[in-house]
């Protein structure tokens, strides 16, 4: 297979200033030692202030790499997760079953990884709401139960998307108002 070659863009946001530049250029410098992996190009941006904030910046990096296989490709993007990537050559793919089982199979580890994680912290939460309840059981005007939080939490979101206050679309929320007690 002929390499495959693309360019990336990477974003960090923090502070202070040098240190998100110095951050980004240590991702940049790991990307480009990955085995199977080189860097053409780099341009690291100077870092900006972001407006209406104290002392946070922002900073991004174009990357221009060479990836020797997909298999490459896509572990760079589940490792690194871009904020933008392009392929820039080849125009079309020759895959075999192969490569294609082994990306199936790592993208379904990585979800099942993501799930294990969610559900740990689910329950934790529900875990840790529960103890509070018995501890201080004034916080709450009822008896907490874990299904009717999750229910109520999704008919607010329901009743906001409703009004226009949040947008699933688009994978952005605005804060939800908390209900009037």
């Amino acid at each position: 297979m002929e390499k495959i070659r693309a360019t990336m863009i990477f974003e960090i946001l923090g502070r202070p200033a040098e240190h998100i530049k110095t951050a980004l250029a240590s991702l940049v410098e790991k990307i480009g030692s990955e085995k199977g992996i080189k860097v053409t190009e780099k341009t690291i941006h100077e870092p900006t202030e972001v407006k209406e904030s104290k002392d946070l910046y922002t900073t991004f990096a174009e990357v221009s790499v060479e990836f020797d296989s997909i298999a490459n490709y896509f572990g760079t993007i589940f490792t690194y997760m871009p904020a933008n990537i392009e392929i820039i050559s080849p125009v079309k793919f020759d895959i075999s079953n192969l490569d294609l089982n082994e990306l199936g199979n790592k993208l379904i580890a990585r979800l099942h990884e993501y799930d294990s994680i969610t559900k740990k912290f689910i329950y934790e939460r529900n875990f840790l709401l529960k103890k509070l309840n018995e501890i201080a059981p004034h916080l709450f005007k009822e008896e907490f139960q874990p299904k009717k939080l999750e229910e109520q939490l999704s008919e607010v979101k329901d009743s906001k998307q409703k009004e226009g206050d949040i947008s699933i679309d688009n994978k952005t929320e605005k804060k939800v108002k908390k209900p009037k007690k």
